[in-house]
């Protein structure tokens, strides 16, 4: 009796991830801390948002207003995100992506920005949630200077975010915060 192939290799298949699934024991079935950190912003939010026109200057704050929306959509059974962001305002446009990624070893996540205007990804921050705050930390270059880059998440309710990043040229002594998102989940 000959068994036909698609069955032997579905067969195989299933014996292969049984085995897998058995070696990694209960990580399969219970995450890592954190792993599931930005599951309460997965779909679409409505955005306001105000963006510092020249951060770390010494011309006087003026600031940029934009609305729009930002969709989270979970990647790879939630150990990454991806965050679409679009906005607009009378000073222009924002079309943006966020790529969230999970890193089980570390325990932290690190988030990494790319603007659609110029296709470049920007260096990424790292860290994760602690008493409800999501607190993000990496160095940049603004102008061609070094500087560091702080990124707070503050979940306001089950419908309402805010988002805030500020800049620091001393090395995080004083920060200037540069970015302000409040984020208000829309209902489908």
């Amino acid at each position: 009796m000959t068994v036909p192939y698609k069955r032997t290799l579905a067969v195989g298949l299933s014996a292969l991830m049984l085995i897998a699934t058995a070696a990694s024991g209960a990580a399969s079935t219970s995450p890592p801390d954190g792993q599931r950190a930005f599951d309460w912003e997965i779909g679409t939010w409505r955005s306001t948002v105000r963006v510092l026109a020249e951060p770390l200057s010494e011309s006087p704050d003026q600031w940029l207003l934009f609305a729009g929306t930002s969709t989270v959509r979970p990647l790879m059974d939630r150990r990454a995100n991806a965050l679409e962001f679009e906005v607009s305002g009378p000073d222009g446009r924002i079309d943006a992506l966020n790529l969230r990624l999970y890193e089980p070893q570390a325990g932290r996540w690190s988030l990494t920005f790319v603007n659609m205007r110029d296709g470049l990804l920007t260096p990424a921050v790292y860290g994760g949630f602690r008493d409800g705050v999501g607190e993000f930390h990496g160095d940049d270059q603004l102008g061609g200077r070094p500087i560091k880059v702080r990124f707070l998440v503050f979940r306001q309710g089950p419908d309402v975010a805010r988002f805030e990043q500020a800049f620091s040229a001393d090395g995080g002594t004083t920060w200037e915060t540069n970015w302000v998102a409040v984020d208000h989940r829309i209902r489908r």
